[in-house]
C-alpha cells in the first residue's frame, strides 16, 4: 500500500533538479526581468522622445498643418516603429543570453539572414526605397499623395510601407518598392481652379468684372484670407464652348486649403451671378427640319423641345 502512494520516479527527478538549482534559477529570472524592465523604461523614453518631437512642431493651428508640422509628425512615428523593433528585438536576444551563449547564434543567423536577403529582395528593395524617401522628404504624414495609380492622405511612413486613406475611407497599403513616382498635392503651395460658365449672349465683359469683385470681397474676408497665399487672379475668357462661354478664376491657396476654397468661391459666384442676372447655361439643340410644311416643322420643332 505504501508504494501506491509514492510518488512517480521521474517527479521526484525534477523535484530533486528543482531543489539542486533553485538558487539559479531565480537568478535567471530577475535577470530576465531586470531585462524587461529595462526594455520598457527605454521604450517610454523613445515614446517620450517622438512625442516630444511632434509637440516642438505644432504651432496651434488646427486650420493649417504646416510642411513643418506633417515632417515632425512623419519623423516621431519613425522614431516610435524602429525604436519598438530595436528595443524589442535587443531585450529578446538578451533574455536567450542569460540562459545560453548566443554568439555562435548570431554567427549561423547572420549566415542565415544574407542567403535570405537574396530570396527577399523586394523586402530589401522596400527598406532602402523607404530609407531614401524619408531621407529626401518627398511626402509626410498628412500630405494628399497619388502613388502607384492610388490617391489619399498619408497616414502613415515605414521603411516598408505606406499607408493612404482614401476619400471613401479605404485603406490603402503600399510596399515603398513600388513607389515609382509621386504626385503630392499639398506641397509647399495648392491652387484652387475655378471654371465660370456663363451664356453666349452675356455681357462678357460685366461677367469679367463681376468675377473679379467677387474674388477681392473673397480675398478681402478673414477667415479666407487666412487660407489664401497672395491675391486671386481672373486669367479671362478660357474657352468658348459648344453653348457656353467658360471664364476662370484662380486661387493660390496654403498646401491642402485649394479644395475647401474652391468650394466655397463657386458658392458665392453662383449666388452673384444670380443675383447679377447673368444667365449660367443650360445645354440646348437646335432641329431643322427640310422638305416639310410650316405646320410640320413647327410640330417637329415643339416636339424636340
Amino acid at each position: 500500500m505504501p508504494h501506491l502512494l509514492a510518488a512517480p520516479e521521474w517527479l521526484t527527478r525534477i523535484a530533486d533538479l528543482l531543489g539542486t538549482e533553485a538558487p539559479r534559477l531565480i537568478q535567471y529570472a530577475l535577470r530576465v526581468l531586470a531585462i524587461w524592465l529595462f526594455a520598457w523604461a527605454v521604450l517610454q523614453v523613445v515614446a517620450l522622445i517622438a512625442a516630444r518631437v511632434a509637440k516642438a512642431v505644432d504651432d496651434k493651428n488646427d486650420l493649417i498643418t504646416t510642411s513643418k508640422e506633417k515632417r515632425g509628425r512623419t519623423i516621431s512615428q519613425l522614431i516610435r516603429g524602429v525604436g519598438r523593433v530595436i528595443v524589442i528585438a535587443g531585450a529578446i536576444l538578451l533574455s536567450v543570453d542569460v540562459f545560453m551563449d548566443i554568439g555562435p547564434i548570431l554567427g549561423g543567423a547572420a549566415i542565415l539572414g544574407l542567403a535570405v536577403s537574396f530570396g527577399a529582395q523586394s523586402l530589401v528593395k522596400d527598406v532602402i526605397t523607404g530609407f531614401f524617401m524619408l531621407i529626401e522628404d518627398q511626402f509626410a504624414v498628412g500630405d494628399v499623395i497619388q502613388v502607384a495609380g492610388l490617391g489619399g492622405v498619408v497616414e502613415e511612413i515605414s521603411l516598408r510601407v505606406v499607408k493612404l486613406r482614401d476619400l471613401d475611407g479605404n485603406l490603402h497599403i503600399i510596399p515603398n518598392g513600388e513607389i515609382k513616382a509621386v504626385t503630392n498635392s499639398t506641397r509647399g503651395w495648392s491652387r484652387a481652379v475655378v471654371d465660370i460658365a456663363v451664356a453666349y449672349d452675356s455681357d462678357i465683359d460685366r461677367v469679367l468684372e463681376v468675377v473679379a469683385d467677387e474674388t477681392r470681397r473673397f480675398a478681402d474676408e478673414d477667415r479666407w484670407a487666412s487660407l489664401l497665399d497672395g491675391p486671386p487672379e481672373v486669367t479671362g475668357v478660357e474657352s468658348l464652348a459648344e453653348n457656353k462661354v467658360v471664364v476662370r478664376a484662380l486661387l493660390r491657396t496654403s498646401p491642402g486649403q485649394h479644395w475647401a476654397v474652391a468650394r466655397e468661391f463657386r458658392r458665392r459666384i453662383k449666388i452673384r451671378l444670380d443675383a447679377e442676372g447673368i444667365e449660367i447655361p443650360l445645354p440646348r439643340r437646335i432641329v431643322q427640319v427640310h422638305g416639310e410644311d410650316e405646320g410640320n416643322a413647327a410640330a417637329a420643332a415643339g416636339a424636340a423641345g
